[in-house]
């Protein structure tokens, strides 16, 4: 009987997911060549195709051995020189249907074992249907386009990840510009920690802190209690049973409900408002209150007659410009003024909130111009526009001018605000399910490290992750460090595209996270090429070593040209740094990088 030219083999074990077949010694060659195309026998990661009767099984060849994974002594001396494929069946194709993910009808001993060839990989991966997303080439072929189905990518989440220099920046590159080129309707928020991908995309409308005209703001009172109390005067919620904590509580809802009325987003009724709600107020006159009380000397000794109208008030001060109030100097002994009886526990409280606001390096939180507080001329709605509701469909929140002891509240705060307006929003026309949006999280490790005490942002991307994808919003994360990113994230991602990863810590988080168990392909990682990635997960067809497409311009994280920058001279000037003193201080990059 003669056999296809594509014949390897027969099935020798069986074993649930996994197979094992011994190589014909029949084969001319380890390197066929097959229609004018060169193929390798037994390639780890490479398909084989196992007939049975019109259905076609699918397999990824995991390990070549000259022995029988279960041979004992005797059959080791017997089957020298042959060769041993173990393969891991990951779908089926029935007759000229297409394939599906998946294993309904096992091989049995002596099923023939066949080389998949590049027609057969275009019966898998070359029919573009709707909603297919482009990604690249697979990388046995460079004529065969890979496509991930988009819904699938962002509505089940995805997570790309890689060691610097691996090509991670690009393929999130091609994977946004692929959205934005296919998809007139699509929302896109990447949050960039780095300031890296203004480059990458120049009619990207990018939020950056001091930029005159795309300024990042994000009013303060957009925190809930938690944040706000934690953010302003270091109390957490083990502080709840404390007078203070509690008082602080009600000050901060006293002023919410009492700025009801003048919102610019409608009514709301002052019944529904609590230390959570996101109303305007204006926390400079809230330290004002807090230090009037503290430090107040009163024509009366007992506390319930210490009242604004006994006060012996030398000057108001003024809150605006932090200037704090004056009173009588106390008496000595029994004799009026007498000192305050209010308050004595806020002393803490009163010190780190000036703090705070002193501090210009919270400016973005506290002096948004548009949004500090009742009186500005914008509100929420308008807020909403600017990041979901504009022409350009990606904006880029670029995070390089924030200190890092905020950046984890301040992507808490970004990443609630956008689930909050797609969770309530879910039945309107503009937002919600109607009009679903992707939330991008650059150096994820940095902000939702699974071993920080600090969670903010941890806890609002987790449940992003958990529950998202019912109110139309789908995630993205980005990281070198796999490892160091919070479980509960990545046990919800439904598609891994991981490039080369040489940390053996990272390399495990993918095999224990990875929907597909394919140790073989992800065994791969430390050895892939500089835009290569391994894509695993639901939104892909079958797992596939993949090179991703090069994309210009490129983002700011490519290596600097270090031959070609160390062969030309340079002035020795100390003028030359006079730019790069003014933006250390400035906290803003100058007109020779990005500007502003």
């Amino acid at each position: 009987m003669i056999k296809e030219i594509t014949y390897l083999g027969k099935i020798i074990r069986v074993d649930s997911g996994i197979v094992e077949a011994e190589v014909t010694n029949d084969i001319p060659s380890s390197a066929p060549i097959i229609n004018g195309r060169l193929y390798k026998i037994g390639q780890i990661g490479t398909f084989v195709r196992i007939p049975v009767g019109n259905i076609s099984i699918y397999g990824i060849v995991s390990s070549v051995s000259n022995i029988p994974s279960k041979a004992d002594s005797a059959d080791m001396l017997f089957n020298t020189g042959s060769r041993y494929l173990s393969i891991q069946l990951v779908g089926e194709k029935v007759g000229d249907g297409n394939f599906e993910k998946g294993i309904g009808t096992y091989p049995t001993i002596n099923d023939e074992v066949h080389l998949v060839v590049e027609k057969d990989l275009f019966e898998i991966y070359g029919k573009q249907e709707q909603g297919a997303l482009e990604i690249g080439t697979h990388s046995s072929s460079d004529n065969l386009r890979v496509y991930v189905d988009t819904h699938k990518l962002i509505l089940r989440h995805c997570a790309i990840l890689g060691s610097t220099g691996s090509g991670k920046s690009n393929t999130i590159v091609s994977i946004l510009k692929g959205i934005l080129n296919d998809y007139k309707g699509s929302r896109i928020i990447l949050v960039d920690p780095h300031g890296e991908y203004s480059t990458a995309f120049p009619s990207a409308r990018v939020f950056r802190i001091n930029d005159p005209t795309n300024r990042l703001q994000i009013p303060f009172w957009l925190m809930n209690f938690e944040e706000l109390s934690y953010f302003l005067v270091g109390a957490t919620q083990k502080d709840e049973q404390r007078p203070e904590y509690r008082k602080f509580r009600e000050m901060i809802v006293e002023r919410k409900r009492a700025n009801c009325s003048g919102l610019k987003s409608g009514m709301v009724n002052p019944v529904f408002v609590n230390a959570d709600s996101p109303i305007p107020f204006n926390v400079r006159e809230l330290w004002h209150e807090i230090h009037w009380w503290l430090n107040a000397s009163f024509s009366e000794s007992a506390i319930e007659k210490q009242t604004k109208k006994t006060a012996c008030v030398e000057n108001e001060g003024n809150y605006e410009n932090l200037e704090p109030p004056s009173f009588k100097a106390y008496a000595v002994g029994t004799a009026a003024p007498y000192k305050s009886k209010h308050f004595q526990e806020f002393f803490s409280y009163e010190k780190k909130l000036l703090s705070r606001l002193k501090d210009s390096n919270y400016d973005y939180l506290f002096n948004t111009q548009d949004y500090k507080d009742i009186s500005s001329p914008k509100d929420l709605h308008d807020l909403l526009n600017s990041w979901i509701g504009c022409d350009e469909r990606l904006v880029i929140l670029d995070l390089s001018g924030i200190p890092f002891e905020v950046l984890d509240i301040t992507v808490g705060l970004i990443t609630r605000f956008v689930y909050d307006s797609m969770f309530w929003g879910r039945n309107e026309e503009y937002t919600g399910k109607s009009r679903p949006i992707l939330l991008a999280y650059e150096e994820a490790h940095s902000y939702l490290d699974k071993s920080s005490n600090s969670n903010y942002s941890k806890a609002a991307v987790e449940q992003i992750f958990k529950e998202g994808r019912k109110f139309g919003i789908g995630a993205m994360v980005i990281s070198q460090r796999p490892s160091e990113i919070s479980d509960t994230i990545l046990a919800q991602v439904g598609t891994f595209i991981a490039l080369r990863l040489t940390n053996s810590g990272d390399q495990s988080i993918v095999k224990s996270s990875a929907p597909d168990n394919l140790t073989s392909l992800i065994d791969l990682l430390p050895s892939l090429r500089t835009g290569e990635a391994i894509i695993i997960g639901e939104s892909i067809v079958i797992p596939s070593r993949v090179r991703i497409r090069l994309n210009h311009p490129r983002p700011m994280s490519e290596d600097p040209k270090l031959i070609e920058q160390w062969q030309k001279e340079f002035s020795t000037n100390c003028e030359n740094y006079k730019a790069v003193v003014t933006a250390i201080r400035e906290q803003r990059l100058g007109g020779g990088t990005h500007g502003t």
